[in-house]
């Protein structure tokens, strides 16, 4: 679901100092969804970026919640990201969509790519379901700016609901709309059947019952290179049991129980782990894994990734094996 750079990083980005950014434009795109643009107050150049990306943004209400970039990559005036109003959620949509107006502000605290867009394609299959076309608008505008073979599958309960359907009009026949109130569901066994048929790489993101259902689909035709982004962290399939983990830059060994996560007992431990969605899903948590084997029960590794067990995130992510090494 995503590479891993030269470096072993998922997120191929070092920790950096905090940027103010001031929310330039806002309007709305949907009933539920409105799009920020943020600049550089003094017209600095922005931290570049690549297709797939999101920001992590500190709110004046203190919360750091991330947002996928959804406009042009290699951008460094603006930045453009679409916020659906979660009515179930953590507050921070929610407090964007009542508390922000153009003028305010927001600091930049992190960037990261855990849902990179791979070079070397010969065809791409983008599909996308409701708010999850943020991070594929930002692939496409990458690939139009090459001779490359692609097509998008974007649904959504109505065409008013589906932001950028507007943007997106002018794409012509390499664009499928599917509103299921004229069209009814996406097709996914299509989808994917012809995805393995023509070798291409599948990337989707969308609500987690359509990211199930493709990653079935997915291991049952075999042979299809499938990415998916979730913007909501996948439910644990195992029952959880107590580990060690021996912390090897300290030489410390700590015991995880079964009833707490890895990184709740490294804070109680006082070790200072950077965390956001503390739901497997931002990759801000990422640590290196030297020995031991993780039971991984994040929304970010590929099926290599997890086999190799380089890295792990303490969030959600436990032990296979009784103990592990980590380079804390």
């Amino acid at each position: 679901m995503t590479e891993l750079g030269e470096a072993g990083q998922l997120t191929g980005m070092p920790r950096m100092e905090p940027i103010d950014l001031d929310v330039s434009a806002l309007r709305r795109l949907t009933a539920d969804v409105i799009e920020l643009e943020l600049v550089e107050p003094t017209g600095a150049a922005l931290p570049d970026w690549l297709a797939g990306s999101h920001v992590d943004l500190e709110l004046g209400n203190g919360m750091v919640r991330q947002y996928s970039l959804c406009g042009t990559p290699g951008d460094r005036e603006t930045y453009r990201i679409a916020v659906l109003r979660e009515r179930n959620g953590r507050g921070g949509s929610q407090y964007l969509h009542d508390s922000v107006t153009k003028g305010d502000r927001v600091r930049l605290v992190g960037i990261r790519n855990t849902f990179r867009l791979a070079e070397s394609a010969a065809r791409y299959v983008f599909l996308a379901g409701g708010i999850g076309i943020t991070p594929i608008l930002s692939m496409i505008h990458t690939l139009r700016r090459r001779d490359t073979d692609w097509i998008l599958h974007y649904g959504g309960r109505s065409r008013e609901l589906m932001p950028f359907v507007d943007e997106l009009a002018g794409l012509g026949d390499r664009v499928a709309l599917y509103p299921q109130d004229e069209t009814g569901l996406l097709p996914l066994p299509a989808i994917v059947e012809r995805a393995g048929t023509d070798s291409a790489a599948l990337y989707a993101c969308g609500p987690s019952a359509m990211l199930d259902r493709l990653r079935s689909l997915a291991d049952t035709t075999g042979g299809v290179d499938l990415h998916l982004e979730r913007f909501v962290g996948a439910n644990s399939t195992t029952a959880a049991t107590g580990f060690t983990v021996t912390l090897t830059r300290s030489g410390r060994s700590l015991h995880v129980p079964a009833d707490a996560s890895l990184l709740e007992v490294l804070e109680d431990h006082g070790i200072d782990i950077l965390s956001s969605c503390r739901s497997g899903i931002c990759g801000t948590c990422e640590v290196d894994v030297l020995a031991g084997k993780p039971d991984h029960q994040d929304s970010i590794l590929s099926d290599a990734e997890r086999a190799g067990g380089r890295v792990m995130f303490p969030c959600v992510s436990r032990a296979a094996t009784p103990r592990l090494d980590l380079d804390l």
